[in-house]
């Protein structure tokens, strides 16, 4: 058996080199606390949440008008409670329609 194989103080330094580039590729790449791959994906999920924070603030300012429209409008407060929740006033009778 040749021992030149086997110790690898023998070997080429363009082999040795390719190895440890090798490793490093793979180190950066896959292994390593910041690689490429959870790099990757933490950019993923930053787009999601900024795209989601969009969403919301969006969401925010319609419900923040229409709260504004409540606080404005005491007859459309009535008008909620009474079709919405079905409230009424003392001495009412409600009567509920039912659509088939």
């Amino acid at each position: 058996m040749n021992l030149r194989l086997l110790n690898p103080l023998r070997w080429r330094k363009s082999f040795l080199f390719s190895i440890a580039i090798g490793f490093l590729l793979v180190w950066f790449t896959f292994l390593d606390t910041y690689s490429l791959l959870a790099r990757y994906q933490l950019q993923k999920e930053r787009d999601f949440l900024i795209e989601e924070t969009k969403r919301l603030s969006s969401e925010t300012e319609t419900l923040n008008a229409k709260i504004q429209k409540l606080e404005d409008n005491p007859e459309l407060i009535e008008r909620i409670a009474r079709e919405d929740y079905g409230m009424r006033k003392p001495g009412e009778t409600v009567y509920r329609l039912r659509k088939d």
